[in-house]
Parts: structure tokens; C-alpha cells; sequence
């Protein structure tokens, strides 16, 4: 089994769709992002899209959607989120893990307008994932293992503790 390794995510918002536009010119702003907003089902202030802006950034990818056309454009509210930790890793490196973030993130919390990553295979790497959200993170679990939200386990059978008198 892997060793677990821990991603930590540094949260900041709520930022307008305007502000991360005007914020488009600092090439080292990347990571995460959650876009919360109206939905037609789901109602308001939902949470509606959690994204990557990797090796580009946050007002560079977001621009990317066509946000504007959300019924309250206007009210959206968007969060975006930096990995942090002890050791700077390879370019490569970081992309992979946002980018097993953001599929760990999207499974456990399904947001309303994200359809790929809804459902997870046994990808290799993923299991070995926890991740801890710091911050402002808004509606985002504290906490996400990829030993809880992948499918590896599932079909383990466990045996429910029987109290003996």
C-alpha cells in the first residue's frame, strides 16, 4: 500500500467574476477553484463547479467558461484555492496532485454544472490522497481521503461488531 500523502489546500473568497479576471495577469496564480451561484434545481448560492487553472491562471481558466450566462452572472461567488506545504514540488509533481484533487474533490461533493469525475475508477494514486481544506472553503469537507471515496474498498466485506454480554 502507498504511503498516504496529504495535500494541504489553502482557501480564499468569495471573489466576483470580475475580480478573477482583473487578476489574470500573475503567471504563478493557479491551483483550485468553486464557483457557487443559482441553479435551477438546486436553488441559490448552491454550490455549482469546482475546477483546476494548472499551468495557467485562476482569471486566465475561469474566463475559459462562459460564466456569464449563469441566471445571477452577477452574484457568483468564487473561491480559489492554493496547494501549500513543507517542500515546493516539481511542476510535475503539482500537477498531478491538483489533479488528483479536483477528481477526489468533484466525487465526494458533486457539484451541480462539474459531469466529468462524478464517477471514480480504481485510479492508480488516488486512494493514497487525503486532502485537508484550509481557510475559506465554504461548503468543502474539512477532510476528503481517496480511501473513503474510491471504488477499491467497496466491495470489501466487513463484519458488523457484535457487543457479547
Amino acid at each position: 500500500m502507498e504511503a498516504t500523502k496529504h495535500v494541504h489546500i489553502y482557501w480564499e473568497g468569495p471573489f466576483t467574476l470580475e475580480q478573477m479576471v482583473e487578476i489574470q495577469d500573475n503567471t504563478r496564480d493557479y491551483g483550485l477553484y468553486q464557483i457557487y451561484g443559482g441553479h435551477p434545481v438546486y436553488g441559490s448560492n448552491v454550490l455549482l463547479y469546482i475546477g483546476k487553472a494548472d499551468r495557467q491562471t485562476f482569471g486566465t481558466r475561469i474566463s475559459q467558461e462562459n460564466w456569464i450566462v449563469n441566471r445571477n452572472a452577477g452574484a457568483l461567488n468564487i473561491y480559489i484555492g492554493r496547494l501549500a506545504g513543507q517542500q515546493q514540488p516539481t511542476d510535475d509533481e503539482w500537477s498531478r496532485e491538483i489533479a488528483l484533487a479536483e477528481k477526489i474533490l468533484i466525487f465526494a461533493h458533486a457539484p451541480a454544472c462539474n459531469s466529468q469525475f462524478i464517477s471514480l475508477t480504481n485510479e492508480e494514486g488516488l486512494e493514497s490522497i487525503h486532502i485537508l481544506n484550509w481557510g475559506s472553503h465554504r461548503d468543502l469537507m474539512a477532510e476528503v481521503s481517496g480511501r473513503r471515496w474510491t471504488s477499491k474498498y467497496q466491495n470489501e466485506i466487513h463484519q458488523v461488531y457484535k457487543y457479547v454480554y
